[in-house]
């Protein structure tokens, strides 16, 4: 069985279920710096929103879609989340070379691992909503 400190050593910590959940051994200041990068990835506004859409078809997501689905949003912004998501390799941008142009949204499979981390969280929020403890 591995043991906390040797898994300190690969990295961040992965919560294994058969030892006993703390955080002894953790270190503190790798996971708030982990913690930043994915405050800033995932909580600029729409981030979520974009990428809520493209788990649940199994079909791409075209910008039109986003547009639609995302109101209040401009298209600039819309446009600077996809290419955020894109370079940060959580999105997949398909252009075809038709008239009109057609670009199309897939998630990547870090993509995908991201976004069901967000539904666990949900989960999570849903679980606790009415619990006072």
């Amino acid at each position: 069985m591995e043991t906390i400190s040797k898994r300190k050593e690969k990295g961040l910590p992965v919560l294994n279920k058969s030892l006993e959940c703390n955080f002894e051994g953790y270190d503190a200041s790798l996971l708030m710096s982990e913690t930043a990068k994915l405050r800033n990835l995932i909580t600029k506004r729409g981030t979520l929103e974009i990428l809520i859409p493209l788990c649940c078809p199994t079909d791409p997501v075209r910008h039109k879609q986003f547009r639609h689905a995302l109101k209040g949003f401009s298209t600039r912004t819309l446009s600077i989340r996809l290419k955020e998501l894109e370079k940060s390799g959580i999105l997949e941008r398909h252009r075809y070379n038709e008239i009109p142009p057609r670009v199309e949204y897939t998630l990547t499979t870090k993509g995908q691992e991201i976004v069901e981390s967000v539904v666990s969280i949900l989960q999570w929020m849903r679980k606790w909503a009415n619990r006072k403890r």
